[in-house]
């Protein structure tokens, strides 16, 4: 990351100018964090100016305790208690429609003993018929993902809500989780639950995204972290080169710059995502989902997408009720001032260029229903996706 130190060095530098510096530095702290200018300035000063150092400070300090008082209740309910399972009945059917959502607390989510196994053998140039493929191998055959912004970065009812993560996991059981907005003790918790998935992650400090990959299903062969040179708020693209039912996949996920004012570093770091894709092997079916806080005005600006690749949202007819998974007049999570609908978090989709092709196939968004503690899981929906490959 590129840091901004204010100390010594600036005393030649107006004051007017530099005041107006720390104070920007004070609000993107504050918008990062979600505490205010106060704390903002505390911890920046604390910190020689320096936004990551004082966001890492910010973290440590107020993030630790946030899971304590469920792991002391799991350490003395550990002797003789049975571990919880997921009910088989609470799943999604075949249209990715949820039949029943739980929340209770689920000490572990196992669900690799309750998975298919996937058909190495079908003839894709042959109908279901003339190949001996029920409709339950086409079913195996699906890629399904969940991308999801978590909200790490908000402690109010943060255990909870992360069981209500794990539950829609275990309701849902997709083959890729990309999320965006965790912090340590967040994906410590999902590691101890989700144990039918491989964690790969964007970094192992502040706040930042991870790959959960089920095991079971696809297979990772590499990762990379690529860094966006003129981020100011530790923002970075996770990379996960993996293999699925015989096919390559090359998986993206991204928290591209927050805020209106930060369009011009935002679209910058679109197009680092745009070039990489253009880039992946042609063998690969490359899938980037995350929080791209983008406007579609932004999209238009670097040129739309390149040829080849789709929005997933849109490829699919443009549907109405998966279209904002940013809604502050439906979700209640973020007190704001004001409504704001916005389709932040998105898909991306660019089918292999040799071999059998890939279309996307259902979406739907995901935790619009509120949990027991009264909020919901984030203040963003997820999106549940599946593509017939």
């Amino acid at each position: 990351m590129s840091s901004t130190v204010m100390s010594g060095n600036h005393k030649d530098q107006p004051m007017s100018a530099l005041e107006e510096t720390r104070t920007s530095l004070c609000d993107q702290f504050a918008s990062i964090s979600g505490s205010d200018s106060a704390v903002a300035q505390c911890y920046l000063a604390e910190n020689e100016w320096d936004m990551e150092r004082a966001l890492n400070s910010f973290f440590e300090a107020h993030m630790d305790s946030v899971f304590d008082v469920e792991d002391a209740e799991e350490t003395k309910n550990v002797p003789g208690t049975k571990r919880k399972g997921v009910n088989s009945s609470d799943t999604a059917d075949t249209s990715g429609t949820k039949k029943k959502f739980k929340t209770d607390k689920v000490d572990c989510i196992d669900l690799t003993a309750e998975e298919p196994t996937c058909s190495s053998s079908v003839n894709l140039t042959k109908s279901p018929a003339e190949s001996g493929v029920t409709e339950s191998d086409a079913e195996d055959s699906k890629l399904s993902i969940i991308s999801w912004n978590v909200d790490g970065l908000d402690t109010l009812s943060l255990a909870e809500r992360a069981r209500g993560l794990c539950s829609y996991l275990a309701l849902y059981t997709p083959d890729v989780v990309f999320l965006q907005e965790l912090i340590p003790t967040y994906i410590q918790y999902l590691k101890k639950r989700a144990v039918s998935y491989l964690f790969v992650e964007g970094s192992d400090d502040g706040y930042f995204t991870a790959i959960m990959l089920k095991k079971s299903r696809v297979k990772l062969l590499e990762s990379e972290i690529i860094s966006y040179p003129t981020t100011q708020m530790l923002r970075n693209l996770l990379v996960a080169q993996a293999t699925f039912s015989g096919k390559k996949l090359y998986l993206m996920t991204s928290h591209l710059e927050s805020c209106k004012n930060q369009s011009e570093e935002r679209m910058k770091q679109l197009r680092v995502i745009l070039q990489k894709i253009k880039e992946a092997p042609e063998d690969a079916i490359v899938i980037f989902a995350g929080d791209t806080n983008l406007r579609d005005t932004e999209v238009v600006k670097v040129g739309g997408l390149p040829p080849g690749v789709c929005d997933v949202w849109e490829q699919l007819g443009k549907q109405e009720h998966c279209r904002y998974t940013w809604d502050t007049k439906a979700n209640s999570n973020k007190t704001v001032p004001y409504i704001s609908k916005c389709r932040f978090d998105r898909i991306f989709l660019r089918s292999a260029k040799t071999g059998p092709g890939v279309t996307p196939d259902h979406m739907a968004l995901v935790g619009m229903e509120k949990l027991d503690c009264g909020r919901y899981t984030s203040d963003h929906w997820g999106i549940y996706c599946t593509f017939n490959t």
